[in-house]
C-alpha cells in the first residue's frame, strides 16, 4: 500500500495482511459454495466457529481498507471503481444465479465509504485521533444488530427499532433492510462505516510512529503479491472457484 505523498513508500506487510484475508475468504466462499450450492452436508459450517471466522474475514477487510485510506492516491477514483465493482457483481448474480444474489455486498459498502471519506475527511481528522477510535468503536458496537432491527452487539440487543425505519432499498443500503430483502453477502453502511472510520483513525494514531515503519518491509511475499492485486482476485474469485468446483463433481 503506497502513501499519498510523493515518496510512493509501500508497506508490504499491509498487503501481506490482504493477501491472508483473501485467502481466507476464497476458502470460506469455496465452502460456502460447497454446502449452498452443491448441498454437501456439513454442519460445522453453520456453526458458530464458522461465523467467528467469516466476522474475522470482513472485519479485517473493513478495518484494514479505512487504515489505507489515508495511504492511497486518488481516493475518488478507487471509491467508484471499487463501487463499481460491487454493482458488477450486483448484476451479475442477479442475472446468472438470483437465489444467490449479491446485494449490498463487501465491495458496494467500501467503495461508499471510500467515496464519503472524500467528503468527510476534512472535518473528521479535526476530531484528535485517539478519540475519533474511540467514537467509532462504540458506534460500530451499539449499531452491531442494527440490520435485525436492534442496537446492541450481537447477543445483547439493547434497544428495539422502529418498524418504519426499514422501509425500501435505500434504507437497506443505509442498514434498515425492509421486509424480504435478501442478500447472501449484505454489508450495510451503517454499522459497517463505523469499522471503516476506526481503521482511517487507527492510521492517524499510527502514522508517523514505530508501527508504521515495521509495517514497511514483507515478509510473506506470496501473501504481498496477493494483497497488492486484491480486487481483481475478487471480481473472478467466485467464477473460478464455480468452474473448479464444476470440473471436480464431473470428474468423481
Amino acid at each position: 500500500m503506497e502513501k499519498k505523498n510523493g515518496n510512493k513508500k509501500r508497506y508490504e506487510k499491509l498487503d501481506g495482511i490482504r493477501g491472508i484475508a483473501l485467502l481466507n475468504m476464497i476458502a470460506y466462499h469455496m465452502v460456502w459454495d460447497l454446502v449452498y450450492i452443491y448441498h454437501v452436508n456439513w454442519d460445522w459450517y453453520k456453526s458458530r466457529g464458522a461465523y467467528i471466522w467469516q466476522q474475522g474475514i470482513c472485519w479485517t477487510f473493513i478495518l484494514l481498507s479505512g487504515f489505507c485510506w489515508s495511504l492511497g492516491r486518488h481516493a475518488l477514483k478507487r471509491g467508484i471503481t471499487v463501487f463499481l465493482g460491487g454493482a458488477a457483481i450486483t448484476l451479475a448474480t442477479l442475472a446468472v444465479m438470483p437465489l444467490n444474489r449479491v446485494v449490498f455486498g463487501v465491495l458496494t459498502l467500501t467503495g461508499s465509504c471510500m467515496l464519503l471519506m472524500c467528503l468527510l475527511d476534512r472535518w473528521l481528522r479535526k476530531l484528535p485521533a485517539s478519540v475519533g477510535l474511540a467514537v467509532s468503536a462504540v458506534f460500530f458496537l451499539l449499531t452491531r444488530n442494527v440490520n435485525e432491527g436492534f442496537l446492541g452487539f450481537e447477543k445483547w440487543k439493547l434497544y428495539r427499532l422502529p418498524a418504519g425505519l426499514y422501509r425500501n432499498i435505500v434504507t437497506a443500503f443505509l442498514g434498515f433492510p425492509q421486509e424480504g430483502f435478501y442478500s447472501t453477502d449484505y454489508f450495510s453502511l451503517i454499522p459497517w462505516m463505523f469499522l471503516f472510520t476506526a481503521g482511517y483513525y487507527l492510521f492517524r494514531l499510527s502514522d508517523g510512529k514505530k508501527a508504521m515503519a515495521f509495517l514497511e518491509n514483507g515478509i510473506l511475499r506470496p501473501a504481498e503479491w496477493l494483497g497488492k492485486h486484491s480486487f481483481g482476485i475478487y471480481m473472478v474469485h467466485q467464477p473460478v472457484i464455480y468452474a473448479v468446483l464444476e470440473l471436480l463433481f464431473w470428474l468423481l
